[in-house]
């Protein structure tokens, strides 16, 4: 017999919730419930609400922007970050509320300064370990990326209602005595607002609405966007918080960096790849250090570019490393896989080849391969089969001491026929060294193939090309990660096929045949700028050697419809590297974008009047 206890580590809510549990009112001049009472706000006159900002004073000491008056408020900041209050500092703090009565005849009560933005203690500091603990209450990421996401589209957008920058804005910044390129310009009794670079306009919002209208994401990756845009009217509504999260991290620098001004857009991409990296499947200690760092510097940025963009929201985001290296990140994202078809690693007998957890959709056409097809499809798989790693290097050494001349295509044509007859010997040797598995795969596949239009490997849905035409969603993308073998080279494709080869005694191995795109021109084939690699799909390559394991391709989504693309990466379950050796894909992390924030090269980021900020709009008269 025992006592059986429960501990409540921490709780997670959005942020209103979060000041419910807390008894720290998310409200106000000191609405930051970790900055506490050394939280940095200004009142707004005209916008009438509070605004936080400076972020400058997280940035190391010494700091050039610093000092650095005309990018920021017209003020030097030197003050230091604020301190971290621990749980004996919070009770000391509650000792100052006294005892709150929650009565409906109750009046209003007024808080002194030295309650700071206490409005009750919380329950659960009743439990003995509660205080002793450094992450009680968990920021809602989803939720802070829900409001940030729909203010910066607000704003590209210029939607009323949700835009940041308005007439009240344009006259706070005036009233507060920067970015003097923004004032309001009074012309004949008519006050106009000078046109702001983070905003776009006209033309450029119709582009940006039909490229989203025409977005196409995997199943079960995204809702279907295009209901909630109206191209007519250029607006964007309805998008959910899930939508939001795949906006900011996913489409917004592929939106910015095509309208917006480079360093706007670096920004954008920076801030996307912050929280891409937050919410990542494995967490590195390290890299959420260096995420601390740059999410400092990210919002500088933003101050410098976006004033009236900072509620409380955009700041909390300042917290969330610090909150991860704590307690990790509240997602979906790192609950465990239940799928089948994602497969819990698990024993398995025999040749990883033989062994592909890919269940095939629809009905199965048997077709016969073309010779080059299928001596491709072989050397593929033998290439690619970690188990007859010591044949390969065998018969790679003798095709260089006999033809050392053209030693890889030696190898890779008369490898086959060697292999079998290698096998076949060891076979019939007293007493045998030949497995089952290895013997088929020597005796070679079924000249006939099964060919599949879809199926399901790694817990995502893939299509092929052709059956996808009529489907709102986009299942053909394919990704194979490089290695050493490849000299680190991404390949990036879409399915044409997906072919079973039958081998001896029922075994079976799943190929896709794909094309795929040149990524070896580095001038015409694929560029790589801003944490962006963008792939020209009218380019391809290797087309004799179409073929992948099935268990080697993570899903990849291109969302624009132009010849000009940026592949994302979907997280998927679990993939194969090019060599043939199985990595969990919670182990790896897309580097695709990485913010690169900590340098110092921040000449680009000055704002002055010789700017292209003449273009005036008209705006409301007074």
């Amino acid at each position: 017999m025992f006592m059986l206890h429960a501990a409540l580590l921490w709780t997670i809510n959005d942020f209103p919730a979060y000041g419910n549990l807390s008894g720290w009112s998310t409200k106000g001049k000191l609405a930051c419930p970790s900055c506490n009472a050394s939280t940095d706000s200004n009142w707004l006159k005209y916008g009438r609400k509070q605004c936080y900002m400076g972020h400058r004073r997280l940035l190391p000491a010494g700091h050039v922007w610093r000092t650095r008056k005309g990018l920021f408020n017209g003020k030097e900041d030197h003050r230091m970050p604020p301190n971290w209050v621990d749980g004996h500092g919070l009770l000391t703090q509650l000792q100052m509320l006294g005892d709150v009565q929650f009565e409906k005849s109750c009046r209003k009560r007024k808080r002194t300064a030295e309650q700071l933005n206490w409005t009750k203690k919380s329950i659960f500091f009743k439990l003995p370990y509660w205080s002793m603990l450094r992450l009680r209450h968990n920021l809602d990421v989803m939720h802070i990326e829900n409001n940030i996401s729909d203010s910066i589209l607000g704003t590209l957008m210029d939607m009323p209602g949700k835009k940041k920058d308005n007439i009240n804005s344009r006259r706070d910044m005036e009233n507060l005595g920067f970015r003097k390129e923004l004032h309001l310009k009074s012309e004949g009794g008519r006050v106009t607002m000078p046109r702001a670079l983070y905003t776009l306009h006209g033309d450029e919002r119709h582009k940006l609405c039909e490229w989203l209208a025409g977005v196409k994401f995997p199943d079960g990756f995204a809702s279907n966007v295009t209901h909630c845009v109206s191209v007519r009217d250029c607006k964007i509504t309805g998008l959910k918080s899930h939508d939001h999260h795949v906006f900011l991290q996913r489409l917004l620098p592929i939106a910015g960096g095509g309208f917006l001004r480079s360093d706007i857009a670096l920004a954008l991409t920076e801030l996307s790849s912050f929280f891409k990296e937050l919410c990542a499947r494995t967490l590195d200690v390290n890299r959420l250090s260096q995420l601390q760092l740059d999410i400092v510097t990210i919002l500088c940025k933003l101050e410098m570019i976006f004033p009236p963009f900072f509620d409380i929201m955009v700041h909390l985001a300042v917290h969330l490393p610090g909150e991860a290296i704590l307690g990790d990140v509240e997602t979906k994202f790192n609950r465990a896989d239940r799928n089948i078809d994602g497969g819990e690693d698990g024993t398995i007998d025999g040749f990883k080849v033989f062994n592909q957890r890919l269940r095939p959709l629809g009905i199965a056409r048997n077709v016969q391969l073309q010779d080059k097809l299928r001596t491709s499809a072989i050397w593929y798989v033998l290439n690619n089969c970690i188990e007859i790693g010591p044949y390969l290097e065998e018969h790679y050494d003798k095709c260089r001491e006999s033809n050392p001349n053209s030693v890889d295509r030696t190898h890779q044509n008369e490898f086959p026929s060697w292999f079998k007859q290698r096998v076949q010997d060891q076979r019939t040797g007293n007493p045998p060294r030949v497995s089952a598995d290895l013997y088929a795969l020597a005796c070679g596949p079924d000249p006939w193939v099964a060919s599949y239009a879809a199926c399901i490997i790694n817990g995502k849905r893939f299509h092929t090309k052709q059956l996808e035409l009529r489907r709102r969603s986009q299942n053909s993308g394919v990704l194979v990660t490089g290695d050493e073998d490849t000299n680190n080279v991404d390949f990036y494709g879409v399915l044409n096929d997906v072919v079973e080869l039958h081998y001896m005694g029922g075994r079976r191995v799943y190929l896709f045949s794909c094309d795929w795109f040149d990524v070896g021109d580095k001038k015409r084939g694929v560029r790589v700028d801003d944490h962006i690699t963008s792939v020209n799909m009218d380019r391809t390559w290797y087309k004799n050697e179409p073929f992948v394991l099935a268990c080697q391709a993570s899903q990849l989504s291109t969302p624009l419809s132009r010849t000009d693309i940026e592949p994302i990466h979907i997280d998927a379950r679990g993939h194969m590297a090019v060599g043939g050796e199985c990595i969990n894909s919670t182990d790896f992390i897309d580097d695709g974008m990485v913010p690169s924030c900590s340098g110092d090269g921040y000449g680009d980021w000055e704002y002055s009047d010789e700017d292209d900020l003449s273009t005036d709009e008209e705006s409301e008269s007074e």
